[in-house]
């Protein structure tokens, strides 16, 4: 009998010793908690610089007023920029970039609207020194009324838009529609 009692003992001494294990870990999880909760909180977002194969990227502007080429000329900025910095280091003319041109913005490449368009027309003409390529839709510049020889020079006549937006998305080539929008509030008032 002293055996079994001594048994029963051992094990009740067991149960206790983990009853009270299990107690003091869930207390002091209850106590760190708040003091990790506090340090994520107080961490922010994690930067992070994915791995991004070679730039192939074809831009579709077709906007409803020609001003909306501007914005949309951000967007180029926006996909050059972050990859010519570091950690990417990527010059850009080893990036593959199209605009494909077949909106109300093509009256920006005319010619004769050189001066009412100048900033548009010159950072189109930078990008293009940089190796974006920009392509003028053939059906939309037959619409308007103008011939090759009203665009400006460093522009290329396709013979359609839709056609040279499917053909390059085939080549591998991603496509990025930019949505411009008329602000009606600023960020200031809303963040």
């Amino acid at each position: 009998m002293n055996t079994a009692l001594h048994l029963w003992r051992h094990r009740i001494v067991i149960i206790a010793i983990l009853f009270l294990a299990s107690v003091m870990t869930t207390q002091s999880q209850a106590q760190t908690a708040p003091q990790q909760q506090d340090a994520s909180q107080n961490a922010g977002a994690e930067v992070v610089y994915p791995h991004y194969p070679s730039v192939k990227v074809v831009f579709d502007f077709y906007f409803d007023q020609p001003d909306k080429i501007n914005s949309g000329l951000y967007w180029i900025r926006s996909l050059i920029q972050p990859l010519m910095d570091a950690p990417y280091n990527e010059a850009p003319e080893m990036m593959n970039i199209v605009v494909v041109i077949h909106g109300t913005e093509i009256v920006t490449l005319a010619k004769k609207n050189y001066q009412k368009y100048k900033e548009a027309v010159e950072r189109m003409r930078y990008y293009h020194q940089l190796g974006v390529q920009f392509h003028i839709c053939g059906l939309a510049m037959h619409d308007f009324d103008y011939t090759p020889q009203d665009m400006q020079d460093f522009v290329k006549i396709v013979p359609s838009a839709f056609a040279d937006l499917a053909g390059l998305q085939q080549e591998g080539y991603a496509l990025i529609t930019p949505r411009i929008f008329t602000k009606h509030i600023h960020i200031q008032d809303i963040r």
